[in-house]
């Protein structure tokens, strides 16, 4: 398995650490180009502000002393003489600078605790997840579980891929929910798949048994905290002779088919309730829809951190684009252009784990 960390630096904006400078930019154009006499010291006072929860402590201390010497030079270009007021005015920049500098210590300490909470969250992700063999016979595999920004506490995203007597057989599923109740139904679903898989006959056996395990698990787990878990999952099988995709979608995004510089939605014929609700909708019924598996195709699995990733102005990421034009058919470097895409899309902030597993068929 290959778990790949979203990009997050020591977890400051990127974007906004130029605002400090172009405060102090814009309080010298103010105070040099307006006729009349203006204090800009709010503006200089407000840049350490600024430059607190976007630089580092030595940036802060560095933002407010170029503030005050600022300040220093315009009171001197106007008067020649430094007034009680002035003076004021500059301890106020130096007060507030101290103050800017207190706060940007305590929002260190607070990402450093959030980011070794990410740390831990990861690592026991990447324990509980199995890892992908790379090849399958002719088929090629690639697995990336990328971590949400805002989250600290272990995510519920899944992916499975095995050989069986059946052919190749695999899973991405989420979980709803997060922390160690998440995992705790991941181990369920993913010891129940590797059981499954091997020895039922069809996709449908797999999910019967994908939801018997589940009610075994929530039977016997104490629900009043966190209530009944239920899993979104895409169960797939390529044939033993790699031309046919049989697919059983569960309430989760639908794969993508990658061949010929296109892009295929293998959407559902008959939409199907979650892992786990199948009960209490009293619906037993395991749609299942047969597609064609080209040579020179790829198969895309996706969890809803793919598709329900943001941009800044609040619209979803949508890979279709991006798959249509042209990509590597190697699966991992093809998951990495999804990546890529994603993280340009977002700004590299992602607010939900996001799981992938590609197959392609050389």
């Amino acid at each position: 398995m290959e778990a790949k960390r979203g990009a997050r630096g020591n977890g400051r904006p990127a974007r906004g650490r130029p605002l400090p400078a172009l405060l102090i930019l814009t309080a010298v154009a103010i105070d040099l180009l307006t006729p009349a006499p203006v204090s800009t010291v709010p503006l200089l006072a407000a840049s350490p502000v600024a430059a607190a929860p976007l630089l580092s402590f030595r940036g802060t201390v560095l933002t407010g002393g170029v503030a005050t010497l600022v300040g220093l030079a315009l009171a001197r270009w106007h008067g020649g003489i430094i007034d009680t007021a002035a003076v004021v005015e500059l301890v106020s920049v130096v007060v507030v600078t101290v103050f800017a500098a207190a706060i940007n210590r305590l929002m260190a300490r607070d990402r450093l605790r959030l980011r070794s909470a990410r740390d831990v969250a990861e690592a026991v992700q990447r324990a509980v997840l199995p890892p992908a063999p790379s090849r399958l016979g002719p088929l090629r595999v690639a697995t990336r579980y990328t971590a949400a920004e805002e989250e600290a506490e272990i995510g519920g995203d899944l992916y499975a891929i095995q050989e069986t007597p059946h052919g190749v057989r695999l899973m991405v599923a989420d979980v709803r929910g997060k922390g160690v109740g998440a995992v705790e139904v991941v181990t369920v679903v993913l010891g129940a798949f590797r059981e499954a898989a091997d020895h039922c006959e069809d996709l449908p056996g797999v999910a019967r048994v994908l939801e018997q395990a589940l009610g075994r698990f929530e039977r016997v787990r104490d629900t009043a905290e966190g209530g009944e878990r239920f899993v979104t999952a895409v169960i797939a099988e390529i044939s033993p002779d790699h031309g046919r995709l049989r697919v059983a979608n569960r309430g989760h995004p639908p794969p993508l088919l990658v061949h010929g510089g296109r892009v295929r939605v293998l959407e559902p014929t008959r939409p199907a309730v979650p892992l786990g609700l199948a009960p209490l909708a009293g619906d037993g019924d395991v749609p299942v829809d047969d597609f064609e598996l080209p040579p020179g195709s790829a198969l895309v699995l996706y969890t809803d951190g793919v598709t329900e990733a943001r941009c800044p102005d609040g619209s979803f990421y949508d890979p279709l684009p991006r798959l249509s034009r042209p990509v590597p058919l190697e699966p991992g470097a093809l998951l990495d252009v999804i990546i890529a895409d994603l993280a340009a899309h977002t700004g590299t902030h992602l607010s939900d784990d996001a799981a992938m597993l590609a197959v392609t068929r050389p």
